[in-house]
């Protein structure tokens, strides 16, 4: 009698041991390589880079349907808002309609400079439009400077006003900064200056 040998089947038997033996390494081979990017590190937002130097940023309440403008004027350049988009510091990157033309409920209107040059900057915000009719609109006021592009920006004014009426211009903050970038304190007012003279005319 002959002893029982388990590698002594027949060719379909084996056929079927190497496909399972390979798909089963495969698999481990597949679960070795997706490992690492499971949870991949997360980007601290703070650690974001963003574009210029000067970044001048307003936002209001997701549920309000309002058209509030940003508008900033530089040392030396003139203002600019919604219907003068780019100057020769500043750019109005983003002009925020509320609910008209967006995919998302965000409100923000946002502003950068090419550059920090020395001297007194501008901050107004203007009521457009107010679809709701809810007031007053709270706005919050960020800005920023970067000076070094490979660095984070650094804030270094917020503030929050209330808007309470359709047509309403506020300077919102007026400031200096030195010719190293750096805020000089003691010349941070809100003594109000339009900056939609041209506008109105």
């Amino acid at each position: 009698m002959q002893a029982l040998d388990p590698l002594d089947d027949d060719a379909a038997a084996t056929v079927f041991r190497d496909v399972i033996l390979l798909a089963l390494l495969g698999f481990v081979a597949l679960v070795i390589l997706l490992l690492p990017h499971v949870n991949p590190p997360q980007t601290k937002v703070s650690d974001l880079l963003t574009p210029g130097n000067v970044i001048v940023e307003i936002k209001w309440p997701e549920h309000i349907d309002a058209d509030v403008d940003l508008w900033v004027q530089a040392p030396g350049d003139g203002p600019v808002g919604w219907s003068q988009r780019g100057g020769s510091i500043f750019d109005l990157l983003r002009d925020d309609l509320g609910y008209m033309n967006d995919l998302t409920a965000a409100n923000h209107e946002m502003a950068y400079s090419r550059g920090v040059p020395a001297g007194e900057y501008i901050v107004n915000i203007h009521m457009y439009r107010n679809e709701v009719q809810q007031w007053p609109v709270p706005v919050w006021l960020i800005v920023s400077v970067k000076l070094d592009v490979e660095k984070p920006a650094r804030q270094i004014i917020l503030r929050k006003v209330a808007l309470v009426r359709i047509d309403q211009e506020e300077t919102v903050v007026r400031f200096e900064l030195n010719e190293s970038g750096e805020l000089l304190p003691l010349t941070v007012n809100n003594l109000y200056k339009t900056l939609l003279e041209s506008e109105r005319l």
